[in-house]
């Protein structure tokens, strides 16, 4: 059976009510209420996939084929955070090889290079595996076609801060700017790498993020490289810093709730990873104490 994640598919798609291997699932309709505003015109491919997705969600099924409909439903709607979500629940419980799902996100990205979601399903499995070999590749090429990216500059800026890999990056960007002068994100890429110790011991940069901060500017933003900040100093021990554990969870809220509510369960996940960092540092602590 064909799935329905590239272009040459779509003509041969068969629909999972159609199925055999699906028969024992009873698909669970969208329930829009008795008389929705605004009755959305789904396709039919659409409406039947998600109608079996809602069904293997709600048994929270472990298998190869609740995985290649994720696969669908993915292509379906890319900005999906709960179809992207349960595709990593089924990963590991399968154990599945990483590396493949690397390959597949690829693909993925570089059709979707705008969609937030395809890029944090990408930073989770690199996460995992612990390997960022391929990532300054994959931005380099989102980057190509769009110099200006954000998803690719976020993504890259990342990998180079938690990998350590800086060598050759400034060649890197020497050669945008030379393509494109005003190619403002690659300048701001640039004040990165002459400030390796990261953006919260630049004093430039946090004056004025502050200063923004206090003047009532609370743009998800500026928000978020100040819990970029807060990351980084808990990450290293904090010491007096202002950007603690408390305010990250007090900026990731406002985010969650005011500012930026699309991504809440993104800003959820930012205050347990910060979280968590807290613990390891107050464990690596006692652990040199008690030697």
């Amino acid at each position: 059976m064909s799935d329905y994640s590239s272009d040459e598919n779509e003509g041969e798609f068969v629909l999972y009510r159609n199925r055999p291997e699906w028969r024992d699932v009873t698909p669970v309709k969208q329930d829009d209420g008795e008389e929705p505003v605004v009755a959305i015109d789904y396709t039919e491919a659409y409406e039947d996939c998600y109608d079996y997705f809602r069904a293997v969600l709600k048994t929270k099924e472990v298998s190869e084929r609740a995985l290649e409909l994720t696969q669908t439903a993915s292509y379906l709607n890319p900005a999906n955070y709960t179809v992207w979500q349960y595709r990593r629940e089924i990963l590991k419980g399968l154990n599945k090889d990483l590396n493949e799902e690397l390959d597949f996100i690829q693909k993925v990205i570089l059709k979707q290079s705008k969609n937030y979601q395809v890029w944090h399903h990408r930073r989770v499995l690199v996460e995992w595996l612990q390997d960022a070999s391929k990532e300054k590749y994959l931005t380099e090429a989102v980057l190509a076609k769009d110099a200006k990216n954000y998803h690719a500059w976020q993504h890259r800026q990342w990998v180079i801060k938690t990998f350590n890999l800086y060598d050759g990056e400034l060649e890197y960007i020497d050669t945008l700017l030379s393509d494109d002068v005003r190619n403002n994100s690659a300048w701001n890429q640039r004040l990165l790498l002459h400030d390796k110790g990261g953006l919260s011991k630049n004093k430039h940069v946090t004056k004025f993020c502050e200063e923004l901060y206090k003047s009532g500017n609370h743009s998800p933003f500026l928000l978020a490289v100040l819990v970029d900040m807060c990351y980084e100093q808990v990450n290293e021990g904090g010491g007096d810093s202002v950007y603690t554990l408390e305010r990250a969870k007090e900026l990731c809220s406002d985010l969650m709730t005011k500012y930026d509510t699309v991504r809440a369960k993104y800003w959820q996940y930012m205050i347990d990873t910060i979280e968590k960092k807290a613990r390891e540092g107050t464990e690596d602590e006692a652990g040199s104490s008690t030697n």
